[in-house]
């Protein structure tokens, strides 16, 4: 085996969330502030992506599903 290839086996090659491995439900206060980020710079990624949209139907998600 190669060296680039062992050190490659390592990594992880889907997308990472950045929360090391674990996940956390989307609050209505944090898909708040995610809209009101992508308002604040509509030319900026996190709008530009549609994730302030995904965030709120999440948040919703995760709101009916704990009976809130």
């Amino acid at each position: 085996m190669l060296e680039e290839e062992a050190i490659g086996m390592g990594k992880n090659s889907g997308k990472s969330s950045g929360t090391g491995g674990r996940r956390t439900s989307m609050t209505p206060q944090a898909a708040s502030r995610v809209q009101s980020a992508g308002a604040k710079n509509p030319g900026g990624r996190t709008a530009q992506t549609g994730f302030p949209a995904r965030a709120q139907s999440a948040a919703a998600k995760g709101s009916r599903a704990a009976g809130k």
